[in-house]
């Protein structure tokens, strides 16, 4: 396994292998010089159907004689290459859990501003859920 995602391009563009960049939309790496001196070299395009990528854990999938490139991507990119590969009814359950991630980021900060406002810590506890310890340790943070 590598640390990498990869761009590779596929002869058959209707295998069902990796990801196409144009289909994540707005990856860093395909303004890059050495991503656009890539394609050149290859005769590709960032669009082409033949072009595809992969997250670090799945290229080891990529087929043996390939034309490849390692490409950096940011967390945020990985976790939208990822989503895309999955399966749909997998990738709604994957938009609840992010949305659930997105909602609960701010947890400690609103406990902490509903503690100061002086809603008792029992009382956050039965509203929100959150376990008695975690309201008391959000109230010190």
């Amino acid at each position: 396994m590598t640390d990498d995602a990869y761009l590779f391009l596929l002869e058959d563009p209707s295998a069902p292998l990796g990801v196409t960049p144009a289909a994540v939309d707005d990856l860093a790496c395909m303004e890059t010089p050495a991503v656009r001196a890539w394609l050149d070299a290859q005769g590709s395009t960032p669009t082409s159907p033949h072009l595809r990528l992969l997250p670090p854990e799945e290229t080891a999938a990529i087929p043996e004689g390939a034309e490849r490139l390692p490409v950096p991507l940011s967390d945020e990119e990985l976790s939208r290459v990822r989503h895309r590969l999955v399966p749909e009814p997998l990738a709604q359950v994957e938009e609840e859990l992010l949305a659930y991630r997105d909602s609960a980021e701010g947890r400690d900060g609103l406990i902490g501003r509903a503690l100061a406002a002086g809603v008792p810590p029992h009382r956050v506890v039965e509203l929100t859920g959150v376990d008695p310890a975690e309201v008391t340790q959000a109230a010190g943070g």
